[in-house]
């Protein structure tokens, strides 16, 4: 059974940063892409970065240079350290994980950014 637990999400003011966290099982997440999606009221979810098992990233615009996703096999977790937030980061955060042709989806975590 694969489950993927978000970690990390909460109130933050803006300017302000968090750490999220993606605990996985039942994949082999070495071999996984892992990503990072988000979805506020009344918008469509959103790709916010990805992580290749090769390392290889990409972010959406709006976050390149404030946002890093990166990856620690030994943990099975993915991170996505997120900084100078603004208001219009504030969304649920979905962890996403590509494994064998099978797209997975964690609970989510919801950010909230005072201005």
């Amino acid at each position: 059974q694969v489950q993927l637990v978000e970690s990390g999400g909460g109130l933050v003011q803006a300017g302000g940063s968090l750490r999220l966290s993606c605990a996985a099982s039942g994949i082999r997440f070495s071999i996984s892409v892992m990503g990072w999606y988000r979805q506020a009221p009344g918008e469509q979810r959103e790709l916010v970065a990805q992580i290749s098992s090769l390392d290889s990233t990409n972010y959406a615009d709006s976050v390149k240079g404030r946002f890093t996703i990166s990856r620690d096999n030994a943990k099975n977790t993915v991170y996505l350290q997120m900084d100078s937030l603004k208001a219009e980061d504030a969304a649920v955060y979905y962890c996403y994980s590509k494994y064998n042709g099978m797209n997975y989806w964690g609970k989510g975590t919801l950010v909230t950014v005072s201005s």
